[in-house]
């Protein structure tokens, strides 16, 4: 490889993780406490009064996430102590991991 062809990779593989810093990743879902208050299997929805969610910096509060997984609001009822994972997937705030509460 000629020193051209090396500082051009090299420029490019910074313009990358440049790139990458200023997308930045996804933080990683941590497990949060929450209530379900409402579930909507036909818009794969469901409604949490959840406490702090650290990895988003989301207070404690009532809303809506779509669930990730269509199958995992099956294992829920309204009214139940769960435990869950969100992130933010395509936009949306969204329960990546979902149980009941031991």
């Amino acid at each position: 490889m000629n020193t051209t062809t090396m500082t051009l990779s090299r420029r490019l593989a910074a313009l990358g993780l440049a790139t990458l810093a200023l997308v930045g990743l996804p933080a990683h879902a941590q497990s949060s406490d929450a209530e379900v208050m409402k579930i909507d299997k036909a818009q794969q929805k469901i409604t949490l009064k959840h406490g702090e969610i650290k990895n988003l910096d989301m207070p404690p509060m009532t809303m809506v996430f779509r669930a990730q997984d269509a199958a995992m609001l099956d294992s829920v009822k309204v009214g139940d102590k769960v435990k869950f994972d969100a992130d933010k997937v395509g936009g949306q705030y969204t329960v990546v991991k979902l149980a009941p509460a031991k």
